[in-house]
């Protein structure tokens, strides 16, 4: 998908296909890294005792699985369906739906203007860096027009042509509200330090049944989307995120948050 590294990360939720199935566990696809192989552990497919590992999961089946461990040089992934809740699943296929969607809206805006694929990725990639999410950009054509668009840098005749599009495939439910947490950590795990509290910081969110999103667009600078019914559930979410992220915060450095 696009902007989409090469490799996954350990605890990130991913789309996978299952493609075969062994006694010892599934081999998967991950639909988001260019159908790269990764294998579900029987161990790891449900915390109750597994007699038979079709009563979990088939050929063919779309399943969100976490991520356990990446060896990029052997080519190996290691993947969890046990660790993954119902509402973490519900969210991620959303999500992927929603990335899938975006992605075809651009491949039609470009058949419609004519332009080959790489150069419709080239302005996807525009909207990704601004709003995070394709997705989310072009929800936000949607609410505000073309000038949305051109406000992260596309070429007129892509803006028009994807709001266009978007007004009639994109159906707009609730609020969204955005900022930017900032994360310097100086510690030697520094890294850990601030995926904690931002796993943390999005937990509590969630808690308040809010849908939240976090990306990075440049360290030190990782985006939010707090998706719900009105502003006063999102903005109350949001607060609760902020609060927990820092409680969450130890050691030398910077945790910050700013509102768009």
């Amino acid at each position: 998908m696009i902007g989409r590294p090469e490799w996954p990360e350990v605890g990130e939720l991913v789309v996978a296909t299952v493609r075969r199935i062994e006694s010892y566990g599934a081999y998967v696809t991950l639909d988001e890294y260019d159908d790269k192989e990764g294998l579900l552990h029987i161990s790891e497919i449900s915390p109750s005792w597994v007699r038979n590992i079709r009563d979990f999961v088939r050929e063919g089946q779309k399943v969100v699985l976490q991520v356990l461990r990446v060896d990029n040089a052997r080519g190996e992934i290691d993947l969890s369906l046990r660790r993954v809740s119902r509402d973490e699943r519900r969210r991620k296929m959303k999500s992927w739906k929603q990335e899938r969607r975006a992605e075809t809206i651009l491949m039609m805006a470009a058949e419609k203007l004519g332009i080959d694929e790489e150069e419709a990725y080239r302005e996807g990639l525009k909207i990704l860096e601004h709003y995070g999410n394709l997705y989310t950009g072009l929800e936000a054509a949607v609410r505000k027009g073309v000038e949305a668009l051109l406000k992260a840098g596309v070429s007129k005749r892509m803006a028009e042509t994807l709001t266009e599009i978007s007004r009639e495939k994109v159906t707009l439910k609730g609020v969204t509200i955005h900022g930017f947490f900032k994360a310097v950590s100086t510690e030697p795990n520094g890294v850990e330090i601030i995926r904690e509290a931002l796993l943390k910081g999005k937990r509590a969110a969630e808690e308040e049944g809010v849908e939240v999103s976090i990306y990075a667009v440049g360290a030190p600078r990782y985006r939010v989307e707090v998706r719900a019914e009105d502003y006063k559930k999102a903005e109350a979410a949001l607060k609760v995120m902020i609060q927990a992220a820092e409680a969450a915060w130890h050691g030398g450095g910077e945790l910050s948050f700013e509102r768009e």
